[in-house]
């Protein structure tokens, strides 16, 4: 009796477990388009995925290789410590006690950098003032811009660059151009900022027995070691004058029985036509600009270097030698 009835609930469990197996399993396969839609579904899934590793790995395949962060920055600081040795500080002065000192013994200075704090101070402001009243150009500067010419020395605030040369005012250079002459020739350079081309107009000056050289504070090229290497020596016989301003510079040298004389490529008058016999100021303006409109109004005459081939114009040094030859060979 108790075999048969457990043979039944065994039976009755076999049974009831087939039902709800074959129920589960005709369920699934009742509908075969819902099946088919669902696998059509998976496989564009699947092939998205596919086709976006496939992208991602071409990307990865076409992303350039960089050499690791630390060859880049040690490359980097090589290349900028070459840079800095190159860079010829000789002439430079920078920090407090040694730019006063140099302020102070009068030695020819070119250019002075320095921060408000010292153009404001005590100790400089008198100087300063000086130094600017001679024609010596003092740029105000941040902290940082004067780090970045320094190349990060301890500047203190202030720095400056010695001149090859000493200055004289412009008083003073007419006072020495007229000695035993009577016809002096001055050159004026208008916007010349290239030292090659400076240095080689100052060589060509004392070539043709020019008294004297007449540079603006600004938009000029100073008188650094470069302009004194391509000058070949000429500094050291012909008398320069930095001014503040070029245009009040002219004035007072047409005050003093100058005759003012531009060279341009648009001048009316050919240079071998020009005959005036008189003190000359001779302006050579830059290759690019020229002579800036509000000099060339302050020109008493405008004049050209005649040209015969298909060059339309001259280098500023070679310009001022031709000028010179015929300003001379009257």
């Amino acid at each position: 009796m108790k075999n048969s009835s457990k043979k039944n609930f065994s039976r009755k469990i076999n049974n009831e477990y087939q039902k709800k197996s074959s129920y589960g399993f005709q369920k699934k396969n009742t509908n075969p388009t819902e099946k088919n839609e669902r696998f059509l579904r998976n496989s564009a899934k699947n092939k998205n995925v596919e086709n976006n590793n496939n992208t991602y790995s071409s990307l990865q395949r076409r992303k350039p290789k960089f050499k690791p962060n630390t060859e880049f920055s040690n490359k980097y600081s090589d290349n900028h410590q070459e840079f800095t040795t190159k860079r010829n500080f000789d002439d430079w002065i920078w920090g407090k006690h040694a730019v006063y000192e140099a302020l102070s013994s009068e030695r020819a200075i070119n250019r002075i950098w320095c921060t408000s704090e010292i153009c404001s101070s005590d100790k400089f402001y008198i100087l300063l003032k000086q130094i600017k009243s001679k024609g010596v150009l003092i740029e105000e500067v941040s902290w940082n811009r004067l780090s970045q010419l320094t190349y990060g020395a301890s500047h203190q605030g202030v720095a400056l660059q010695l001149a090859c040369s000493k200055t004289i005012s412009l008083e003073q250079l007419i006072i020495f151009s007229k000695h035993n002459c009577t016809n002096p020739i001055i050159i004026a350079l208008d916007g010349i900022t290239d030292p090659h081309n400076v240095g080689a107009i100052i060589r060509s000056a004392e070539a043709f027995d020019c008294k004297g050289i007449i540079i603006p504070q600004r938009r000029s090229a100073g008188l650094t070691g470069t302009v004194a290497k391509v000058a070949a020596g000429a500094l050291e016989h012909l008398q320069i004058s930095r001014v503040v301003n070029l245009n009040r510079a002219l004035e007072e040298l047409k005050k003093n029985g100058f005759l003012v004389v531009g060279l341009s490529g648009d001048g009316q008058l050919s240079i071998s036509n020009f005959k005036e016999n008189a003190p000359l100021v001779v302006i050579i303006g830059s290759e690019d600009k020229g002579i800036s409109l509000l000099t060339q109004k302050k020109c008493d005459f405008l004049l050209r270097i005649p040209l015969k081939g298909k060059t339309s114009s001259l280098n500023a040094s070679v310009a001022a030698a031709i000028s010179l030859f015929y300003f001379t060979s009257n």
